[in-house]
């Protein structure tokens, strides 16, 4: 069983940045994709970012895009979420995803629940972004 878990969240001004990390244990190999969603205050969850083991191919929101960067750390068994120029607009709660198939798009959540016990969700991290 896949277990992820969180860390890094924050308060931060605009402006600012902040790190999160999702460290995970149980992956065993290659053909993973790791994502991060987010979800604010009284709206849907939202898609961030994913990268997908087999290629290193990262994706984005356009809304992030330039600003926020995912990588991945295999002798830590981690991913990370690099925030920078953050805005309010970013306050939200942030999970962390894998799946064990070809990352799914970003704009459809329902294509991240888990089919497997490869697959797991994060509990989630706050991160609150001050004017």
């Amino acid at each position: 069983q896949v277990q992820l878990e969180e860390s890094g969240g924050g308060s931060v001004q605009a402006g600012g940045s902040l790190s999160l990390s999702c460290a995970a244990s149980g992956y065993p190999y290659r053909g993973y994709c790791m994502g991060w969603f987010r979800q604010a205050s009284g709206k849907d969850r939202e898609g961030v970012a994913a990268i997908y083991t087999g290629s290193d191919s990262a994706y984005y929101v356009d809304s992030v895009k330039g600003r926020f960067t995912i990588s991945r750390d295999n002798a830590k068994n981690s991913f990370e979420l690099r925030m920078d120029s953050l805005k309010p607009e970013d306050t939200a709660t942030y999970y962390c995803v894998t799946v064990s198939r070809p990352c799914p798009r970003l704009n459809t959540p329902e294509d991240w629940q888990p089919l497997n016990y490869l697959d797991a969700w994060g509990q989630g991290t706050l991160v609150t972004v001050s004017p």
